[in-house]
């Protein structure tokens, strides 16, 4: 016990220089190498709200249409100036993008307009 305590006490004074030749050592003769630093949920957390925080556009996505095909394709054809047959084929094709990068107020107010008439939207 009293060899491991001086060998602690050795680690615990040496200079920035000797601990990177000692992990120079471990790494080359013994292939011991440090573990990759981690972030702390607190860190992580905060990388979660500022990403959340960055994003100032949204994509509208059409999952469903719902019981009201034909009032979604009305929709549709409305808010993206397509003709009615593309309308359609993208009602079709849920799940879709219906317009893509959107500030957020006018996302959710397109996102509101789809739901009221019974379709399934997300914000992407």
């Amino acid at each position: 016990m009293t060899d491991l305590k001086k060998l602690a006490d050795k680690l615990v004074n040496l200079t920035v220089k000797e601990v990177t030749e000692l992990s120079t050592i471990l790494k080359e003769n013994y292939g011991i190498m440090a573990p990759p630093t981690t972030t702390t949920s607190s860190e992580e957390t905060k990388l979660s709200l500022e990403s959340k925080q960055e994003k100032k556009t949204f994509n509208v996505i059409l999952k469903s249409s719902g019981k009201s095909k034909l009032a979604v394709v009305k929709l549709i054809k409305e808010v993206t100036g397509k003709g009615l047959k593309e309308s359609k084929d993208l009602v079709d094709s849920a799940p879709t993008i219906i317009k893509e990068s959107l500030k957020k107020e006018e996302a959710e107010s397109l996102k509101n307009q789809f739901e009221n008439i019974g379709a399934e939207i997300e914000l992407n």
